[in-house]
């Protein structure tokens, strides 16, 4: 990248008006899972790997009535965890990871979720982008960006990275935006990616940062 709009300082500015004009458009960011607890938060958003938000929010309501936390999940038998979650796909091994979370939750850290990236790393299941999710949304605090298909793909259309592996773009990402602003660039992000910038067409006559976009890899394969 040695052209002048992928030079640092034109990245950060466009990243800054990123932040700035998405901010507008989502006055009050946040995630689309339904979720009353930390625990709740984290349920729900293993549950969403490969799988929608909406399927999600439709099958968590039976499974928290049944087992309505870390206590009652450890103590759940596989088969029956696996019949309530079969429809959000993968069932066995999320079934398996929310299972020995919960156990773990129970006899390392007293019954609540963990409040630190080191230690939402120990649970079975769950990676740097759940624990961001949850520490960020649950309890504020911003360790990074959770970075999913969406804001993978927006961050590179945008050219606010090159590289592809979560990881790497999240190293990128933390780079260009403010710590504070963390999590809300991950909902700003993840929202744009599912209302306009699309996967297959996304609407860039009517997008409000078509102007700065170099619209990185648009037209090609994603």
């Amino acid at each position: 990248m040695s052209n002048t709009k992928h030079s640092p300082t034109s990245v950060k500015k466009r990243a800054t008006a990123v932040r700035e004009r998405l901010a507008r458009r989502y006055a009050d960011p946040r995630t689309e899972l339904t979720w009353t607890s930390p625990w709740e938060l984290l349920v729900a958003t293993i549950l969403s790997a490969q799988c929608t938000d909406a399927r999600v929010n439709q099958v968590t309501p039976d499974l928290f009535a049944r087992w309505k936390g870390p206590a009652e999940m450890a103590s759940a038998s596989q088969n029956d965890v696996e019949a309530v979650i079969r429809s959000t796909g993968f069932f066995r091994n999320k079934a398996k990871n929310l299972r020995a979370a919960a156990a773990r939750i129970m006899t390392t850290y007293a019954g609540e979720v963990p409040r630190t990236m080191e230690e939402m790393l120990t649970l079975p299941g769950v990676a740097r982008k759940t624990a961001n999710v949850v520490l960020s949304n649950a309890y504020g605090v911003h360790e990074g960006i959770a970075v999913d298909t969406h804001v993978k793909r927006i961050s590179f259309r945008l050219g606010l990275t090159g590289e592809t592996s979560p990881d790497k773009i999240e190293r990128d990402l933390v780079r260009l935006f403010p710590r504070q602003s963390w999590g809300d660039i991950n909902h700003y992000l993840v929202l744009f990616g599912r209302h306009v910038c699309i996967a297959r067409k996304p609407a860039c006559t009517v997008c409000e940062l078509d102007d700065l976009c170099p619209r990185e890899g648009v037209g090609q394969s994603e």
